[in-house]
C-alpha cells in the first residue's frame, strides 16, 4: 500500500508525465479518498465501542460495589438477628436446663426413697412372717420328734430320706435362710439341703423361696443327679413363675442337665431356645446361645426385649 501511495505522489508531482494515465490517477485519488474515509469511520466506530465498553465496565463495577454493600448490610442484619435470638432463647433455655436438672434430681431421690421403702416393706413382711410362725408354734401342741433318721446313701433333705426337723417348729425365716445359704456356700450340703427344705416347708410363699428351691436343684446338678436336678429346676419356674430372678438361670441349667442325660439333647436345646425367647439380651440368653452352638444347633436371633415385669425378689 505504501508503494501505491508513493506512486500516486510521483504521478501528482509530474502531471504531464503521462497524459494518457490522468484518468487512472483520478480513480486512484478517489480510491485513496474513499480509503481514508473508511479509516476515519473505522476509527470513530472503535472509539465509540471502546467508550461503550468502558461505560459498561464502570456500570458493572458500580453494581458490584452496590452488591457488596448490600451483602454487608444483610450480613450485619443477620448477625444482629442471630444475636437477638440467642439472647431471647438462651436465658429461657438455661432456666429450662436448670429445671430439668432439678426434676432429674427429684426423680432420683424419689427412686431411692421407693427402693428404701420397698426394702423396708420386705423386712416388715419377713418380720411379720416370723411373728406369725412363732405365734402358730406357741399355739400348736407339742409334737413328738420323729425317730426315723436319714437313710444311708440318701440325698440330704431329698426324696430318699427325711430330717429330724421335717415336722418340727420353724426357725425365723431370715436366720434359717441365711444359715442355709452360708452352709451351702461352705460346702456343708448335708446341713444346707435340710435347711433349705425346712425353709420351703415353712416359708414356701416368700420372696426367697425360689432361691432356696434353686440351690437345692443346683446341689443335685453338682452331684450329677441330673434327673432330680431337672425336676427341681422345673419347680423353680412352675411354682414361682417368671417373676423370680432365678427363673432364667433355672431354665438354663435345666437345659444343661437334659443335654447330659442320654437321649435328651433335643429337649435340652429346646430349653436353651426358651431362655433366649423369654429373657432376650440377658447374660443367661448369651450362655444359652453358646450352649446351643456347643451341641450343634444354630443360635436364633433374640426377639426385641420385652418390658420387665414387676417383682421384688431378693437376690442372693
Amino acid at each position: 500500500m505504501k508503494a501505491r501511495i508513493l506512486l500516486v505522489c510521483v504521478l501528482l508531482a509530474v502531471p504531464a508525465f503521462a497524459p494518457a494515465a490522468s484518468k487512472e490517477i483520478q480513480e486512484l485519488q478517489r480510491d485513496i479518498a474513499l480509503l481514508q474515509q473508511q479509516i476515519k469511520d473505522l476509527q470513530r466506530s472503535q472509539d465509540e465501542k471502546f467508550a461503550s465498553i468502558t461505560e459498561l465496565a464502570r456500570q458493572a463495577i458500580e453494581a458490584a460495589n452496590r452488591a457488596n454493600t448490600g451483602a454487608a448490610v444483610i450480613q450485619s442484619n443477620l448477625d444482629k438477628s442471630l444475636r437477638e435470638q440467642q439472647n431471647a432463647v438462651g436465658a429461657p433455655l438455661a432456666g429450662m436446663n436448670s429445671r430439668m436438672k432439678d426434676i432429674t434430681d427429684n426423680v432420683g431421690t424419689l427412686t431411692q426413697a421407693v427402693s428404701d421403702l420397698t426394702s423396708t416393706l420386705n423386712r416388715m413382711q419377713t418380720q411379720l412372717t416370723d411373728i406369725n410362725q412363732k405365734v402358730s408354734t406357741l399355739q400348736a401342741p407339742q409334737v413328738k420328734p420323729p425317730e426315723q433318721m436319714q437313710g444311708a446313701g440318701s440325698v440330704p433333705g431329698g426324696p430318699g430320706g427325711t430330717t429330724a426337723a421335717a415336722n418340727g417348729p420353724c426357725q425365723p425365716a431370715t436366720s434359717l435362710y441365711d444359715s442355709a445359704l452360708r452352709d451351702y456356700r461352705s460346702g456343708k450340703f448335708d446341713i444346707a439341703i435340710p435347711e433349705f427344705n425346712d425353709y420351703l416347708r415353712c416359708y414356701g410363699n416368700t420372696d426367697l423361696a425360689p432361691n432356696a428351691q434353686f440351690y437345692m436343684a443346683m446341689y443335685h446338678y453338682g452331684q450329677h443327679d441330673f434327673e432330680n436336678a431337672v425336676r427341681e429346676f422345673d419347680m423353680v419356674v412352675e411354682r414361682y413363675g417368671d417373676n423370680t430372678n432365678k427363673a432364667p438361670e433355672a431354665l438354663l441349667y435345666k437345659g444343661r442337665a437334659l443335654v447330659q442325660m442320654p437321649g435328651h439333647k433335643t429337649e435340652g436345646a429346646n430349653e436353651f431356645r426358651e431362655v433366649i425367647k423369654r429373657w432376650p439380651r440377658t447374660e443367661q440368653s448369651k450362655m444359652a446361645c453358646d450352649d446351643l452352638k456347643a451341641v450343634g444347633y444354630n443360635c436364633p436371633v433374640p426377639p426385641a426385649a420385652a418390658p420387665k415385669k414387676g417383682g421384688t425378689a431378693r437376690k442372693k
